[in-house]
C-alpha cells in the first residue's frame, strides 16, 4: 500500500461512487473504492425504485440495484475495500499525491474522487427507524405512488417540507402538514401555494412523538404532542414523510477542502473539480436540489471524466497508458462558431 500509487481512489458507494468506478474501470484505471461497511447508500433503505430508467414492468428494489450497480464495476476490474475511510491528507500542488487513510492503513492516489453522500435527517423519535421503508418514507418523489389515496403525514417547516407536501397532495386523499411551529422557515411564496391546495391540512404547532405500527401497513398512527402542552394525539395515517433536510456526509474532508455553511463539498461551476488539485466530488455529496439516483449517477460519470482529463493533461503526472492523447475533453467538443 505505502510503495503503491493508485489512478484513482473513490471513497464512498451509492450511484456516484459506482458510476465513478465503471468509468475509471473501463478506462483501464483500476479504481479502488473504499466503500464503507454500510455500501450502497440511501437505496440500500428503500423498497422499490420505480424512477431510474432501464427498469420497466414495477421497477427494481433498491438494494437490488445498488448490487447490479457495484456488480458491473466490479465487472470491469473496480477493487473494493469494505471499511471507513477514517481521514484524508490532499496534496496542495497539481500532480502531487493524496492519502487516503483506512484505520491504521494508508493508500496513497493521484486523483481522489469523494461520493460519500448525503443521509436524511431523522426525527429520532420510536417507530421511525423500524418503519422506515414500511409507512416512513424521507423522498415524496421515490414513495408518493405507493401511498395513493391515503392519509399521508408530512413533518417540516421549510420549503422542501411544502414541495413534499405539494407533490404529495396529487395522490394521497390528504396531507398532513405538521411543523413544531405556527410560523415556517419555507418562503411566503411556496407557504403561499402550499395553503391553496384544497387536501393539504396544516397541523402546527406540533411535534411527533412516535409513530406506532397501527393495524399494519397503511394503517400506521402519528402519536402528536402540541408544543408547549402535554396535549397528546393519536392520528391515523397511512404514511409519514421526513422532510427536515439531509445531512452531507463530508465529516473527513471537513477543514480540509471547502465547503459551504450546510457541509457540502464546493465545486467548480459545472464541473465536479474541488479546490485541491486531483480531488473532485460527486453525489449527493455536492447536491443540494435534486438529489435522484439518476442525478447522483450523472455526476458520478461526471467525475469519472475529469479524473481521467486530470491524469491525461496534468503535466506533473505520467500520463496512464491507456489515456491515449486526444481521446477525450476538447477533442470531442463541438468546434466553436466562427465569428
Amino acid at each position: 500500500m505505502a510503495d503503491t500509487i493508485e489512478n484513482v481512489i473513490i471513497i464512498g458507494s451509492g450511484p456516484a461512487g459506482y458510476t465513478a468506478a465503471l468509468y475509471t474501470s473501463r478506462a483501464n484505471l483500476n479504481p479502488l473504492v473504499i466503500e464503507g461497511f454500510l455500501w450502497g447508500g440511501l437505496l440500500q433503505q428503500t423498497t422499490e425504485v420505480e424512477n431510474y430508467p432501464g427498469f420497466p414492468g414495477g421497477g427494481i428494489a433498491g438494494p437490488e440495484l445498488m448490487q447490479k450497480l457495484r456488480d458491473q464495476a466490479e465487472d470491469f476490474g473496480t477493487r473494493f475495500i469494505t471499511d471507513q475511510a477514517t481521514s484524508v491528507k490532499l496534496a496542495d500542488e497539481p500532480g502531487g499525491i493524496h492519502e487516503v487513510h483506512v484505520g491504521p492503513d494508508v493508500y496513497r492516489t493521484r486523483t481522489v474522487i469523494l461520493s460519500m453522500g448525503a443521509e436524511h435527517k431523522k426525527l429520532g423519535v420510536p417507530g421511525e427507524a423500524e418503519l422506515a421503508g414500511a409507512g416512513v418514507s424521507y423522498c415524496a418523489t421515490c414513495d408518493a405512488a405507493f401511498f395513493r389515496d391515503q392519509v399521508i403525514m408530512v413533518v417540516g417547516g421549510g420549503d422542501s417540507a411544502m414541495e413534499e407536501a405539494m407533490f404529495l397532495a396529487k395522490f394521497g386523499s390528504k396531507v398532513l402538514l405538521v411543523h413544531r411551529r405556527d410560523e415556517f422557515r419555507a418562503s411566503k411564496i411556496m407557504e403561499a401555494r402550499a395553503r391553496k391546495m384544497d387536501n393539504i391540512e396544516f397541523k402546527t404547532p406540533y411535534v411527533v412523538e412516535a409513530i406506532l405500527d397501527g393495524e399494519g401497513p397503511f394503517k400506521r398512527i402519528a402519536r402528536l404532542k402540541r408544543s408547549g402542552t402535554d396535549e397528546i394525539e393519536d392520528v391515523a395515517i397511512g404514511g409519514a414523510f421526513i422532510a427536515i433536510g439531509h445531512e452531507p456526509q463530508s465529516e473527513i474532508v471537513d477543514g480540509v477542502i471547502e465547503v459551504d455553511d450546510e457541509g457540502y463539498v464546493k465545486v467548480d461551476g459545472r464541473s465536479t473539480k474541488t479546490n485541491k488539485p486531483g480531488v473532485f466530488a460527486a453525489g449527493d455529496l455536492v447536491d443540494h436540489t435534486y438529489r435522484q439516483a439518476i442525478t447522483a449517477a450523472g455526476s458520478g460519470c461526471q467525475a469519472a471524466l475529469d479524473a481521467e482529463w486530470y491524469l491525461r493533461d496534468t503535466p506533473q503526472i505520467p500520463t496512464p497508458p491507456s489515456l491515449a492523447e486526444g481521446d477525450l475533453a476538447e477533442a470531442q467538443w463541438a468546434p466553436q462558431a466562427s465569428a
